[in-house]
């Protein structure tokens, strides 16, 4: 039997710290309490003494890029890099080549991770201008639900057709996931930067592209259609000031139909950020403004934004260098999005406390996740020890991404992951993965 002690550990857990220790047996915690002794010799005991002990981050959007895309990453390389930073399950996206928007398609991906995933996964089934049919086969149970771009993005799977959307969010009791930006307000947006550039477009204009208004006026109107529908509707990857009073935190959690996602990039960067970082911060939505960026901080602060996720999405070096108008959006995340919250729990800006409400328990809740994202007996042992002062710097021999770069490349982080437990197992350990492929299906309390 697979026997962990972790001993003296700093226990974060729905709003609390307590200082105790935490037994393993197989996949699941056991035992919680101030003092535990081995039970047999064969425990393998850890002391993590003034380090947090976390439940593993749930990220509900990535990009992992398989089948099709390989060239920029696939599951097992970006999830290997996802236990490395302390995320021990992922949601993917169905914007691979093809497209996951059949039922076959879709199980073609989770047949490939029940092979070679590091990290606990689900996948997304995608909603296009004709498959309503297979949208609705979608299983409750073991799917996390239904991906719609209602703005164009990476794979092109723009969902433009009215009456398809409001059939989808109307026939569907499943959590709808939207992408939100203004196909219309985008393409006049780039012809008028067109006009004033020719091709040599700069990325330092991305954001007034992607503007704010694009925003808005796409999750505005997903918003009014979920309040018609009565759809069970989450946006992800929020980014302008303007969209935090389209949310509420009058209601708890558990009672929301609209559910709301801000992602590490539009927390960190600022379209001042262009000047250097280019198009290796050309995300979709931009990143945008100072004043954008307080008021997500403001709204994930007091509740109006419920998950802190990555969207990663990798692509290569080259790809990234070409000109703006060539260069896709997107960057890798997983590798650093806890330690970078962690980053903005020394700055004073966030507590612990609330880092594992926005990154591990509202992702459960918000899909019903079985008996994950939470330390409590009975749960499955996903979990990350956090060494909170131990610097390090991100450079290229410790990027473990397939594309080899990260925006975050040059930063010292003050935090460092030291351990990763997925479903019991030590898969990330004194900074190296080991060769542990124990990632199992998500499954869904619905």
């Amino acid at each position: 039997m697979n026997r962990v002690l972790i001993k003296n550990a700093k226990i974060v857990n729905e709003g609390t710290i307590f200082e105790g220790d935490l037994l393993i047996e197989d996949k699941y915690i056991v035992e919680i309490a101030e003092s535990i002794s081995a039970k047999s010799s064969t425990t393998k005991i850890i002391d993590a003494e003034g380090n947090y002990l976390i439940p593993g981050a749930i990220d509900d959007q990535v990009h992992f890029r398989e089948p099709g895309l390989t060239h920029k990453g696939n599951i097992a390389s970006e999830s290997r890099a996802a236990v490395a930073g302390g995320i021990t399950s992922f949601i993917e996206q169905p914007n691979t080549v093809p497209n996951a928007v059949t039922q076959e398609l879709l199980e073609q991906k989770y047949q490939i991770a029940s092979e070679t995933s590091f990290a606990n996964y689900s996948f997304m089934m995608g909603g296009t201008n004709d498959n309503l049919e297979e949208v609705l086969k979608t299983n409750p149970k073991n799917v996390a639900g239904i991906k719609l771009f209602l703005g164009s993005s990476t794979g092109n799977m723009l969902v433009d057709n009215e009456e398809v959307l409001e059939k989808i969010f109307s026939s569907t009791p499943m959590l709808i996931a939207v992408h939100c930006e203004d196909e219309a307000t985008i393409k006049a947006n780039l012809e008028k930067y067109k006009a004033e550039y020719g091709d040599d477009v700069p990325a330092t204009v991305h954001h007034l592209i992607r503007s704010e208004e694009a925003c808005y006026i796409s999750s505005s109107k997903a918003i009014a259609l979920a309040k018609k529908t009565g759809a069970r509707l989450h946006i992800f990857h929020l980014s302008t000031a303007k969209e935090m009073e389209l949310f509420t935190n009058k209601i708890p959690l558990e009672e929301k139909k609209i559910t709301a996602e801000v992602c590490i990039h539009h927390l960190w960067f600022t379209n001042e950020d262009y000047a250097k970082k280019g198009n290796f911060i050309k995300w979709n939505p931009a990143v945008k403004t100072q004043k954008d960026k307080d008021a997500l901080w403001e709204a994930l602060l007091d509740d109006r934004i419920d998950v802190i996720a990555t969207d990663h999405a990798p692509h290569t070096l080259e790809e990234k260098s070409l000109p703006y108008l060539q260069a896709p959006s997107g960057g890798p995340l997983v590798q650093h999005a806890v330690v970078a919250m962690f980053e903005a729990h020394h700055q004073g800006k966030i507590s612990v406390e609330k880092i594992v409400e926005k990154m591990a328990h509202n992702p459960a809740k918000i899909f019903k996740i079985e008996k994950r994202g939470f330390i409590k007996e009975g749960y499955y042992a996903d979990l990350a020890i956090v060494n909170p002062g131990m610097p390090w710097n991100v450079k290229k021999d410790n990027i473990l991404y397939k594309c080899g770069w990260s925006p975050f490349e040059g930063y010292n982080f003050k935090s460092r992951i030291t351990h990763t437990f997925v479903n019991g197992q030590l898969v990330y350990n004194n900074f190296k993965v080991k060769d542990i492929k124990c990632g199992e299906r998500l499954l869904f309390d619905r």
